[in-house]
């Protein structure tokens, strides 16, 4: 009798892409809510705001590239087929996130040329919390499909 398994192989160099990419966005996105926390006389110059919001924007252009290019949800969603509506609202919802931060990166270069008098640093802020939350959302949903396909698979809580 035959026994058909599936086996995922992974490249060790592009495992460290993956680990570098994940620490790289954490870092930013860190130091960017950091950035927003204290609209005191402490904000920094509006400068570093952009050139932080130009780094995390190019960061998550490659997070998602590398999940796609990963095959991040089709490991799951060939485990987990009921998952596929799931998974790919969570891929579409790549789009929209970038779509924000490129939008926040045009607020802040805004801000920085006085091209907008009612754009100031508390609406730039509550702009990015709106984003970091919403993204943090999401990557807490990519991460239980994830486990959810997965742990059916190995029968976790038998």
């Amino acid at each position: 009798m035959a026994i058909v398994t599936r086996a995922l192989t992974l490249n060790a160099a592009f495992l460290q892409e993956i680990k570098e990419d994940n620490r790289l966005l954490r870092e930013l996105l860190a130091q960017t809510s950091s950035v927003f926390e204290d609209l005191g006389e402490g904000f920094p110059p509006h400068r570093d705001v952009v050139d932080l919001l130009w780094r995390l924007r190019d960061q998550l252009a490659m997070h998602f590239a590398l999940e796609d290019a990963y095959g991040y949800f089709d490991d799951a969603i060939a485990e987990a087929p009921r998952l596929s509506q799931q998974a790919e609202q969570l891929r579409r919802q790549h789009d929209d996130l970038f779509l924000q931060i490129c939008e926040l990166v045009e607020e802040a270069e805004q801000l920085l040329y006085g091209e907008r008098a009612e754009q100031n640093r508390a609406t730039l802020a509550a702009s990015y919390r709106s984003f970091h939350v919403t993204f943090h959302e999401h990557e807490s949903h990519e991460n239980r499909l994830i486990l959810e396909a997965f742990d059916d698979d190995i029968g976790v809580g038998d």
